[in-house]
Protein backbone atom coordinates (compact mmCIF):
# COMPACT_ATOMS: atom_id res chain seq x y z
CA UNK A 1 0.00 0.00 0.00
CA UNK A 2 1.52 3.41 -1.16
CA UNK A 3 2.09 6.22 1.79
CA UNK A 4 4.45 9.45 1.15
CA UNK A 5 7.06 7.25 2.41
CA UNK A 6 7.18 5.63 -0.78
CA UNK A 7 8.39 8.81 -2.82
CA UNK A 8 10.67 10.75 0.23
CA UNK A 9 13.97 9.11 -1.92
CA UNK A 10 12.78 11.42 -4.86
CA UNK A 11 13.05 14.45 -3.04
CA UNK A 12 16.41 16.01 -3.29
CA UNK A 13 16.18 15.08 -7.19
CA UNK A 14 12.71 17.02 -7.71
CA UNK A 15 14.22 19.65 -5.34
CA UNK A 16 16.61 20.24 -7.71
CA UNK A 17 14.42 20.04 -10.41
CA UNK A 18 11.92 22.78 -9.21
CA UNK A 19 14.58 25.06 -7.95
CA UNK A 20 16.24 24.74 -11.60
CA UNK A 21 12.88 25.93 -13.54
CA UNK A 22 12.42 28.28 -10.47
CA UNK A 23 15.43 30.09 -11.37
CA UNK A 24 14.66 30.13 -14.64
CA UNK A 25 11.23 31.29 -15.66
CA UNK A 26 9.32 31.59 -18.81
CA UNK A 27 6.33 32.92 -19.85
CA UNK A 28 2.99 32.33 -21.66
CA UNK A 29 3.72 30.59 -24.84
CA UNK A 30 7.58 30.73 -24.67
CA UNK A 31 8.59 28.14 -22.96
CA UNK A 32 11.28 26.57 -25.13
CA UNK A 33 14.01 26.46 -22.23
CA UNK A 34 11.51 24.75 -19.68
CA UNK A 35 9.97 22.26 -22.60
CA UNK A 36 13.12 21.40 -23.57
CA UNK A 37 14.31 20.62 -19.85
CA UNK A 38 10.67 18.46 -18.96
CA UNK A 39 11.22 16.57 -22.58
CA UNK A 40 14.71 15.58 -21.76
CA UNK A 41 13.81 14.25 -18.37
CA UNK A 42 10.59 12.33 -19.95
CA UNK A 43 13.07 11.06 -22.45
CA UNK A 44 15.35 9.78 -19.43
CA UNK A 45 12.96 8.10 -17.88
CA UNK A 46 12.59 6.01 -20.54
CA UNK A 47 9.28 7.18 -21.74
CA UNK A 48 9.44 6.57 -25.80
CA UNK A 49 6.18 8.54 -26.67
CA UNK A 50 7.01 11.86 -26.13
CA UNK A 51 5.07 14.79 -27.99
CA UNK A 52 6.45 18.69 -28.18
CA UNK A 53 5.28 20.86 -29.61
CA UNK A 54 1.81 21.31 -29.28
CA UNK A 55 0.54 24.80 -28.59
CA UNK A 56 3.50 25.79 -29.54
CA UNK A 57 5.54 24.57 -25.88
CA UNK A 58 3.20 21.84 -24.59
CA UNK A 59 4.24 18.52 -24.27
CA UNK A 60 1.59 14.98 -23.90
CA UNK A 61 3.90 11.70 -23.09
CA UNK A 62 2.46 8.55 -23.00
CA UNK A 63 3.16 5.68 -20.55
CA UNK A 64 1.67 2.34 -20.73
CA UNK A 65 1.38 0.34 -18.46
CA UNK A 66 2.10 -3.33 -17.73
CA UNK A 67 -1.46 -4.71 -16.67
CA UNK A 68 -3.06 -4.87 -20.00
CA UNK A 69 -5.55 -3.16 -22.10
CA UNK A 70 -7.34 -0.45 -20.42
CA UNK A 71 -7.99 3.65 -20.52
CA UNK A 72 -6.41 6.70 -21.19
CA UNK A 73 -6.52 9.18 -18.03
CA UNK A 74 -4.51 12.40 -18.37
CA UNK A 75 -2.51 14.18 -15.83
CA UNK A 76 -2.02 17.81 -16.76
CA UNK A 77 0.49 20.20 -14.94
CA UNK A 78 0.97 23.75 -15.88
CA UNK A 79 4.83 25.33 -16.70
CA UNK A 80 4.57 29.14 -17.06
CA UNK A 81 5.54 31.84 -14.60
CA UNK A 82 4.41 35.32 -14.08
CA UNK A 83 5.61 38.79 -15.06
CA UNK A 84 6.25 39.71 -12.05
CA UNK A 85 9.98 40.63 -9.47
CA UNK A 86 10.78 37.99 -7.34
CA UNK A 87 10.91 39.13 -3.47
CA UNK A 88 11.34 35.92 -2.33
CA UNK A 89 14.82 36.40 -1.43
CA UNK A 90 15.66 32.58 -1.52
CA UNK A 91 18.89 31.81 -2.91
CA UNK A 92 17.06 30.10 -5.85
CA UNK A 93 15.56 32.99 -6.53
CA UNK A 94 14.51 34.05 -10.39
CA UNK A 95 17.54 34.74 -12.07
CA UNK A 96 15.53 37.03 -14.69
CA UNK A 97 14.29 40.37 -13.09
CA UNK A 98 10.55 40.84 -13.94
CA UNK A 99 9.96 37.42 -14.61
CA UNK A 100 9.47 34.79 -11.48
CA UNK A 101 7.33 31.25 -10.82
CA UNK A 102 5.01 33.12 -8.35
CA UNK A 103 2.21 30.15 -8.89
CA UNK A 104 3.64 27.68 -8.03
CA UNK A 105 3.84 26.07 -11.79
CA UNK A 106 7.56 25.02 -11.19
CA UNK A 107 6.64 22.90 -8.55
CA UNK A 108 3.58 21.57 -10.53
CA UNK A 109 5.64 20.48 -13.10
CA UNK A 110 8.54 19.12 -11.28
CA UNK A 111 5.68 16.98 -9.06
CA UNK A 112 4.54 15.50 -12.50
CA UNK A 113 7.62 14.78 -13.81
CA UNK A 114 8.74 13.10 -10.38
CA UNK A 115 5.24 11.37 -10.99
CA UNK A 116 6.22 10.25 -14.54
CA UNK A 117 9.23 8.70 -13.37
CA UNK A 118 8.25 6.79 -10.15
CA UNK A 119 4.77 5.60 -12.66
CA UNK A 120 7.85 4.57 -15.77
CA UNK A 121 10.06 2.72 -13.33
CA UNK A 122 6.93 0.57 -11.81
CA UNK A 123 3.86 0.57 -14.12
CA UNK A 124 1.74 -1.16 -11.85
CA UNK A 125 -1.32 -0.01 -13.70
CA UNK A 126 -3.32 -1.31 -16.84
CA UNK A 127 -4.37 1.13 -19.94
CA UNK A 128 -1.80 4.53 -20.04
CA UNK A 129 -1.25 8.04 -18.50
CA UNK A 130 -0.75 11.27 -20.50
CA UNK A 131 1.22 13.14 -19.28
CA UNK A 132 0.04 16.70 -20.25
CA UNK A 133 2.89 19.77 -19.74
CA UNK A 134 0.67 22.67 -20.60
CA UNK A 135 1.79 26.60 -21.56
CA UNK A 136 0.44 29.92 -21.24
CA UNK A 137 -1.84 28.70 -17.61
CA UNK A 138 -1.99 32.62 -16.94
CA UNK A 139 -4.33 34.40 -18.63
CA UNK A 140 -2.88 33.46 -22.27
CA UNK A 141 -5.66 30.00 -22.60
CA UNK A 142 -3.22 27.08 -23.30
CA UNK A 143 -5.52 25.18 -21.78
CA UNK A 144 -7.80 25.97 -24.50
CA UNK A 145 -5.53 25.96 -27.05
CA UNK A 146 -4.05 22.28 -26.15
CA UNK A 147 -7.58 21.14 -26.05
CA UNK A 148 -8.19 22.61 -29.61
CA UNK A 149 -5.29 21.11 -30.93
CA UNK A 150 -7.06 17.85 -29.99
CA UNK A 151 -4.94 16.52 -27.54
CA UNK A 152 -8.20 14.75 -26.15
CA UNK A 153 -8.75 12.78 -29.28
CA UNK A 154 -5.23 12.22 -30.52
CA UNK A 155 -4.24 10.67 -27.30
CA UNK A 156 -7.23 8.90 -26.52
CA UNK A 157 -7.71 10.57 -23.46
CA UNK A 158 -10.92 9.46 -21.07
CA UNK A 159 -10.29 11.20 -17.97
CA UNK A 160 -8.20 14.24 -17.04
CA UNK A 161 -7.00 15.34 -14.28
CA UNK A 162 -5.18 18.62 -12.43
CA UNK A 163 -3.56 20.00 -9.20
CA UNK A 164 -2.37 22.78 -8.09
CA UNK A 165 -0.93 24.24 -4.38
CA UNK A 166 -2.34 26.06 -1.54
CA UNK A 167 -0.49 28.74 0.78
CA UNK A 168 -2.32 28.32 3.93
CA UNK A 169 -3.31 24.96 3.88
CA UNK A 170 -1.27 22.59 5.79
CA UNK A 171 2.04 20.51 3.58
CA UNK A 172 0.59 17.03 3.35
CA UNK A 173 -3.41 17.97 3.48
CA UNK A 174 -5.95 17.74 0.38
CA UNK A 175 -9.02 19.72 -0.44
CA UNK A 176 -11.60 19.52 -3.29
CA UNK A 177 -14.87 19.70 -3.77
CA UNK A 178 -18.02 17.77 -6.47
CA UNK A 179 -19.62 20.23 -8.60
CA UNK A 180 -18.23 24.28 -8.92
CA UNK A 181 -14.24 24.25 -7.33
CA UNK A 182 -13.26 27.35 -9.03
CA UNK A 183 -14.64 30.73 -10.51
CA UNK A 184 -15.42 31.71 -14.50
CA UNK A 185 -13.82 34.64 -15.47
CA UNK A 186 -14.27 37.38 -17.53
CA UNK A 187 -12.30 40.64 -18.42
CA UNK A 188 -14.31 44.24 -18.94
CA UNK A 189 -12.93 47.74 -20.14
CA UNK A 190 -14.67 50.96 -20.49
CA UNK A 191 -14.37 53.66 -22.25
CA UNK A 192 -16.42 56.77 -20.39
CA UNK A 193 -16.92 59.89 -22.64
CA UNK A 194 -17.32 62.92 -21.56
CA UNK A 195 -16.23 66.46 -22.70
CA UNK A 196 -13.02 67.53 -21.51
CA UNK A 197 -11.78 71.01 -20.24
CA UNK A 198 -9.84 73.09 -17.89
CA UNK A 199 -10.02 71.87 -14.00
CA UNK A 200 -10.89 75.27 -13.07
CA UNK A 201 -14.01 75.51 -14.87
CA UNK A 202 -16.07 72.04 -14.82
CA UNK A 203 -19.11 73.43 -15.19
CA UNK A 204 -17.70 73.87 -19.02
CA UNK A 205 -17.08 69.72 -18.76
CA UNK A 206 -18.80 66.78 -19.02
CA UNK A 207 -16.38 64.88 -16.39
CA UNK A 208 -15.80 61.34 -17.51
CA UNK A 209 -14.00 61.35 -14.19
CA UNK A 210 -17.18 61.88 -11.74
CA UNK A 211 -19.03 59.63 -14.12
CA UNK A 212 -16.66 56.69 -13.98
CA UNK A 213 -16.45 56.97 -10.37
CA UNK A 214 -20.30 57.08 -10.59
CA UNK A 215 -20.11 53.88 -12.43
CA UNK A 216 -17.76 52.19 -10.13
CA UNK A 217 -20.11 52.79 -7.49
CA UNK A 218 -22.89 51.64 -9.48
CA UNK A 219 -21.37 48.38 -10.47
CA UNK A 220 -20.95 47.01 -6.80
CA UNK A 221 -24.94 46.97 -6.85
CA UNK A 222 -25.18 44.22 -9.25
CA UNK A 223 -23.79 41.90 -7.09
CA UNK A 224 -25.28 43.40 -3.39
CA UNK A 225 -28.68 44.44 -4.63
CA UNK A 226 -29.19 42.60 -8.31
CA UNK A 227 -28.21 39.15 -7.48
CA UNK A 228 -29.25 36.77 -4.84
CA UNK A 229 -26.92 37.09 -1.84
CA UNK A 230 -26.17 33.31 -2.28
CA UNK A 231 -25.03 32.89 -5.72
CA UNK A 232 -21.44 34.06 -6.29
CA UNK A 233 -20.45 36.95 -8.14
CA UNK A 234 -17.47 39.44 -7.93
CA UNK A 235 -17.29 42.74 -10.19
CA UNK A 236 -13.71 44.25 -9.68
CA UNK A 237 -12.83 47.06 -11.16
CA UNK A 238 -8.99 47.25 -11.23
CA UNK A 239 -7.77 49.39 -14.05
CA UNK A 240 -8.54 53.58 -14.06
CA UNK A 241 -7.14 55.84 -16.85
CA UNK A 242 -7.73 59.77 -16.80
CA UNK A 243 -5.70 62.52 -17.82
CA UNK A 244 -1.92 62.86 -17.40
CA UNK A 245 -2.01 66.15 -16.04
CA UNK A 246 -2.90 66.97 -13.12
CA UNK A 247 -5.20 70.71 -13.86
CA UNK A 248 -7.01 68.56 -16.86
CA UNK A 249 -10.24 67.19 -16.82
CA UNK A 250 -9.87 64.69 -20.11
CA UNK A 251 -12.32 63.85 -22.67
CA UNK A 252 -12.53 60.12 -21.47
CA UNK A 253 -11.78 57.85 -18.84
CA UNK A 254 -10.31 54.04 -19.60
CA UNK A 255 -11.25 51.34 -16.92
CA UNK A 256 -11.11 47.79 -16.79
CA UNK A 257 -12.01 44.79 -14.74
CA UNK A 258 -12.90 41.72 -13.98
CA UNK A 259 -15.99 39.64 -13.28
CA UNK A 260 -16.06 35.89 -11.44
CA UNK A 261 -19.13 33.47 -10.82
CA UNK A 262 -19.33 30.17 -10.05
CA UNK A 263 -22.64 30.20 -12.20
CA UNK A 264 -22.67 29.88 -16.16
CA UNK A 265 -25.88 31.97 -16.42
CA UNK A 266 -24.61 34.94 -14.17
CA UNK A 267 -22.13 35.67 -17.13
CA UNK A 268 -25.00 36.51 -19.40
CA UNK A 269 -26.47 38.59 -16.58
CA UNK A 270 -23.43 40.26 -16.02
CA UNK A 271 -22.44 41.35 -19.62
CA UNK A 272 -25.54 42.85 -20.36
CA UNK A 273 -25.93 44.82 -16.46
CA UNK A 274 -22.32 46.20 -16.75
CA UNK A 275 -23.45 48.00 -19.97
CA UNK A 276 -27.15 48.98 -19.30
CA UNK A 277 -26.06 50.52 -15.78
CA UNK A 278 -22.88 52.56 -16.80
CA UNK A 279 -24.74 53.50 -20.00
CA UNK A 280 -27.61 55.03 -17.67
CA UNK A 281 -25.09 56.90 -15.50
CA UNK A 282 -23.14 58.40 -17.72
CA UNK A 283 -26.30 59.11 -19.97
CA UNK A 284 -27.81 60.82 -17.02
CA UNK A 285 -24.52 63.12 -16.79
CA UNK A 286 -24.79 63.85 -20.39
CA UNK A 287 -21.81 61.21 -21.08
CA UNK A 288 -21.69 57.63 -23.20
CA UNK A 289 -19.76 54.39 -22.37
CA UNK A 290 -18.31 51.62 -24.49
CA UNK A 291 -17.80 48.02 -23.55
CA UNK A 292 -15.57 45.72 -24.44
CA UNK A 293 -16.81 42.14 -22.76
CA UNK A 294 -14.26 38.93 -22.96
CA UNK A 295 -14.55 35.75 -22.19
CA UNK A 296 -11.74 33.54 -20.68
CA UNK A 297 -11.95 31.02 -18.33
CA UNK A 298 -15.33 28.78 -17.77
CA UNK A 299 -16.46 27.25 -14.36
CA UNK A 300 -13.82 24.40 -13.32
CA UNK A 301 -16.17 21.97 -12.63
CA UNK A 302 -15.37 19.01 -11.14
CA UNK A 303 -17.58 16.13 -12.15
CA UNK A 304 -19.18 13.66 -9.51
CA UNK A 305 -17.04 10.12 -10.64
CA UNK A 306 -14.17 11.33 -11.04
CA UNK A 307 -13.87 13.77 -7.87
CA UNK A 308 -14.98 10.24 -5.81
CA UNK A 309 -11.45 8.44 -7.30
CA UNK A 310 -9.62 11.89 -6.62
CA UNK A 311 -10.59 11.91 -2.77
CA UNK A 312 -10.12 8.06 -3.05
CA UNK A 313 -6.58 7.99 -4.34
CA UNK A 314 -5.41 11.03 -1.74
CA UNK A 315 -7.12 9.63 1.37
CA UNK A 316 -4.73 6.09 0.05
CA UNK A 317 -1.47 8.22 0.58
CA UNK A 318 -2.43 10.45 3.45
CA UNK A 319 -5.70 9.05 5.78
CA UNK A 320 -8.73 10.31 5.49
CA UNK A 321 -8.35 12.77 7.95
CA UNK A 322 -5.95 14.71 5.59
CA UNK A 323 -8.70 14.97 2.69
CA UNK A 324 -11.50 17.81 2.93
CA UNK A 325 -13.79 16.63 0.31
CA UNK A 326 -15.97 19.49 1.07
CA UNK A 327 -14.07 22.56 0.41
CA UNK A 328 -15.92 25.78 -0.15
CA UNK A 329 -15.44 26.92 -3.68
CA UNK A 330 -12.62 29.73 -4.42
CA UNK A 331 -13.34 32.91 -6.75
CA UNK A 332 -9.88 32.35 -8.87
CA UNK A 333 -9.89 30.95 -12.04
CA UNK A 334 -8.42 28.15 -14.01
CA UNK A 335 -7.82 27.37 -17.47
CA UNK A 336 -8.12 23.39 -16.90
CA UNK A 337 -11.52 24.42 -17.41
CA UNK A 338 -11.44 23.81 -20.40
CA UNK A 339 -9.52 20.53 -20.20
CA UNK A 340 -12.91 19.12 -17.66
CA UNK A 341 -15.15 20.51 -20.29
CA UNK A 342 -14.03 18.15 -23.02
CA UNK A 343 -13.61 14.98 -20.55
CA UNK A 344 -14.64 14.35 -17.28
CA UNK A 345 -11.98 14.42 -14.32
CA UNK A 346 -11.37 16.67 -11.13
CA UNK A 347 -8.99 19.21 -9.93
CA UNK A 348 -7.29 18.92 -6.29
CA UNK A 349 -5.74 21.25 -4.35
CA UNK A 350 -2.74 20.56 -1.91
CA UNK A 351 -1.08 22.13 1.08
CA UNK A 352 1.95 24.47 0.46
CA UNK A 353 2.26 25.39 3.98
CA UNK A 354 2.02 28.91 5.56
CA UNK A 355 3.91 30.39 2.64
CA UNK A 356 3.13 34.15 0.95
CA UNK A 357 -0.15 33.78 -1.10
CA UNK A 358 0.20 33.16 -4.93
CA UNK A 359 0.40 36.15 -7.76
CA UNK A 360 2.79 37.61 -4.58
CA UNK A 361 6.25 38.52 -5.12
CA UNK A 362 7.59 36.78 -2.00
CA UNK A 363 5.89 33.88 -2.70
CA UNK A 364 7.60 30.58 -3.48
CA UNK A 365 6.66 27.07 -4.12
CA UNK A 366 6.77 24.66 -0.74
CA UNK A 367 9.65 22.16 -1.75
CA UNK A 368 8.54 19.58 1.40
CA UNK A 369 5.00 19.16 -0.80
CA UNK A 370 7.20 17.48 -3.25
CA UNK A 371 6.35 14.07 -2.49
CA UNK A 372 3.12 14.86 -1.40
CA UNK A 373 2.25 15.48 -4.99
CA UNK A 374 4.24 12.79 -6.50
CA UNK A 375 2.43 10.59 -4.46
CA UNK A 376 -1.03 11.83 -4.95
CA UNK A 377 -0.21 11.44 -8.76
CA UNK A 378 1.23 7.70 -8.79
CA UNK A 379 -1.95 7.06 -6.45
CA UNK A 380 -4.52 8.37 -8.60
CA UNK A 381 -3.26 6.45 -11.47
CA UNK A 382 -3.47 3.33 -9.52
CA UNK A 383 -6.48 3.66 -8.15
CA UNK A 384 -8.14 4.93 -11.59
CA UNK A 385 -5.94 2.18 -13.70
CA UNK A 386 -5.64 -0.81 -10.86
CA UNK A 387 -5.11 -3.89 -12.42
Amino acid sequence: MLNVENFRSLQNEVTAWRRYLHENPELDYRLHNTAAFVAEKLASFGINHIETGIAETGIVALIQGEGGEGPTIGLRADMDALAILEASNKPWSSKIPGKMHGCGHDGHTAMLLGAAKYLASTRRFKGSVALIFQPAEEGALGGQRMVQEGIMERFGISQVFGMHNAPGMDVGKFAICDGPILAALDQFSLIVKGKGGHAAKPHETVDPVVIAAQIILGLQTLVSRNTSPIESLVISVTMLKAADAFNVIPDQVEMAGTVRTLLPGLRDFAERQILTSAQGIARAFGGDVELNYQRQDPVTFNHTEETSLAVKAARALVGPASVDDKMKPRMGSEDFAYMLEARPGAFIFTGNGATAAVHNPAYDFNDEALPYGIGYWVSLVETVLAR
